[in-house]
């Protein structure tokens, strides 16, 4: 048990029933969106879904328009811009921009329509780049972020402060989760605009295919903690029925590996063995980010898929084609 833990009252009962509920999950077509709907498929409830040719989630009016006319009573917002450390560095008006506008039009949209419960979904990178190990949810807005993913971050900050905010000022039982990194199906393949576990995925199999050494970002000793994406969908849900709080809750796995080390594991579930090449000229991003998940520990959640289970799950539905650039 962690030495937090103690401080975070249980609750071995639900808070709040999906039973029967009309259930929004916003940005449903992406990694997370679409594990929530698989995981609420064990719920009895009805699952309302937005595709983007009929909603634009940057539309304030558009979404207050939608949230009237189908009148969710809960809502997971899990739709957000994405991407690696590539992606941000070259699209930061993009990231800062449109997740901001997807914040903002949700969250106002669900306090207008009297939405009973929302769950916001952030990112770990909100925290310092130096965060004490492992990252508590109070270390938020201690320190400077890093530089890499600043501009994804500040609006996932932005997002908690604002579900906050409406908390406070209207009464909202808004809460926010804020995961380590995920993978498995829907993930990003990309090797270039990716997350470092996608992208090695595709790196491997390519390279087995080519019989080549497989190549990696930066010295390979930043370490990284990684969550199946269906671990994370079961500790939303979890979230929604038995947490409401303004605090934001970290969701992870509990323990982080080294690039290095992960490639390696990578290359063993995918049954390759070859040369590691590091590059240096590459960024590591943030040297370490492992977070404390006593929270959500002592609320009754834990994980279920081990890292080795989660990566051949991925490879099969990288080799199905379920996820972009598969």
């Amino acid at each position: 048990m962690s030495q937090h833990e103690g401080q975070y009252k249980a609750a071995p009962q639900p808070i709040y029933s999906l039973t029967g509920k009309r259930v929004w999950v916003a940005g449903h077509t992406g990694m997370v969106g679409s594990a929530i709907v698989r995981r609420l498929a064990d719920e009895r409830c009805e699952v309302l879904v937005a595709d983007r040719a009929s909603l634009n989630l940057t539309d304030q009016r558009a979404v207050l328009g939608w949230m009237h006319s189908h009148r969710p009573q809960a809502v997971f917002l899990a739709a957000a811009k994405v991407g690696g450390i590539l992606a941000n560095s070259t699209f930061p008006v993009d990231f800062l921009r449109d997740n901001l506008l997807i914040e903002t039009a949700i969250l106002a949209a669900a306090e207008s329509v009297g939405v009973e419960k929302l769950l916001f979904l952030g990112s770990s990178c909100i925290y310092p780049r130096d965060a004490a190990q492992p990252i508590r949810e109070e270390a938020l807005l201690t320190g400077p972020l890093e530089t890499t993913n600043e501009w994804y971050a500040i609006a996932k900050i932005a997002g908690i402060k604002l579900a906050q905010a409406y908390r406070q000022q209207f009464g909202c039982d808004f809460i926010s989760a804020m995961p380590t990194n995920l993978y498995g199906p829907g993930d990003n393949y990309d090797p270039e605009g990716g997350h470092v576990m996608p992208a090695l995925v595709r790196k491997v199999h390519e390279a087995k295919l080519n019989q080549s050494p497989v190549e990696i970002w930066g010295s390979g000793t930043a370490l990284r903690e990684f969550l199946y994406v269906d671990d994370c969908a079961d500790a939303c849900i979890h979230l929604m029925e038995h947490y409401s709080g303004a605090g934001h809750v970290n969701v992870g796995a509990g323990k982080d590996i080294a690039i290095i080390d992960l490639t390696q594991v990578v290359m063993d579930v995918l049954g390759y063995h070859a040369t590691i090449v590091t590059d240096p000229s590459r960024p590591d991003g943030t040297p370490r980010k492992l977070l404390d998940g006593s929270k959500l520990a002592a609320l009754g959640w834990a994980p279920k898929v081990g890292l080795k289970e989660g990566i051949a799950r991925s490879y099969s539905a990288f080799l199905a084609g379920e996820g972009r650039n598969a």
